[in-house]
């Protein structure tokens, strides 16, 4: 016993030697990014990416300024398409997950299986968007950007659905049902007020999925107005390499920090996940801990 307690600290000084190294492997590639996005574009194009470049510029911030009418209207619809579609999300995906933690629930098993038969197979983009475009109507809509494949995710369900069973006990369900509780109540009075930990873990996993999407405005908009942040970068991006793959572009290109200007819009992409992450990680932890195990 006395042996394993002298080896206590050797043991703990590797662990933290490890992880060090490994949280300086997830810092260092965002750093060395930010610093290329200030970095002038000809600096980067002889000396390739640098932690210690030799000059610094705001070109490729400031071509992004330029554009600062089409980014200030694709960071409200960003906004309102991330809160809206995180809040609803929530909200459908604990109404599902509670039912199906309910050991009374006599149909568990079989809506358990539809759920898990999702995460396996789908019916594939073409007829998606057919769905989409045809029955519900949602091509150049607000909705285009909500609705299709970020609203509901099976993984998701089962993930609270075991956090519900596990750590939800049924007496406290069956003593608010004594009380007088209806089912509503349970679930909105009792049922979410415990949950915080698996509820802040999923909005924030479906608040980045909404925040990173691009795919459903590729697909189901045309109207530039309603562009999210990421399909107006993307679209900003295309512009610059189409500009300097042709003959027309390239005296203009030429003044263009076409390579800075990838990172600029990398890190205008992240900023606000980075400053809103770490108010949800602590629950993110517990939750996606507790939420994991088998139920």
């Amino acid at each position: 016993m006395k042996k394993l307690t002298n080896k206590q600290p050797i043991f703990q000084i590797s662990i933290n030697i490890i992880l060090s190294i490994l949280a300086l492997a997830s810092i260092l590639p965002f750093l060395l990014l930010v610093i290329s996005s200030f970095t002038e574009e000809t600096t980067l194009t002889l000396n390739g990416y640098s932690f210690f470049p030799e000059k610094f510029s705001l070109n490729a911030y400031e071509y992004l300024f330029q554009q600062s009418n089409m980014l200030v209207r694709a960071y409200g619809i960003t906004l309102l398409v991330t809160a809206v579609g995180t809040s609803l999300g929530l909200l459908l995906t604990s109404l599902l997950a509670y039912p199906l933690s309910r050991r009374d629930f006599s149909k568990r098993n079989m809506f358990s299986f539809i759920v898990f038969f999702t995460m396996l197979f789908n019916g594939g983009l073409v007829p998606s968007y057919l769905m989409w475009t045809g029955f519900f109507h949602i091509k150049n809509s607000i909705f285009a950007l909500i609705l299709p494949n970020l609203l509901m995710n099976a993984f998701y369900v089962l993930l609270m659905k075991n956090y519900f069973s596990n750590n939800i006990p049924p007496e406290l369900i069956e003593a608010a049902e004594i009380d007088g509780a209806g089912e509503y109540k349970v679930f909105f009075q009792l049922i979410l007020p415990l949950s915080l930990p698996i509820l802040a873990t999923v909005g924030l996993m479906v608040g980045i999925n909404y925040w990173n999407d691009w795919t459903n405005g590729l697909y189901y908009l045309t109207d530039q107005n309603l562009f999210s942040l990421q399909n107006v970068l993307n679209r900003i991006l295309s512009n610059i390499q189409f500009l300097s793959s042709s003959n027309v572009g390239q005296k203009v290109t030429t003044e263009l920090p076409s390579t800075s200007i990838r990172m600029a819009i990398a890190v205008v992409g992240i900023l606000p996940i980075l400053v809103l992450y770490p108010f949800f990680q602590r629950y993110f932890v517990k939750g996606i801990t507790i939420g994991a195990v088998k139920g």
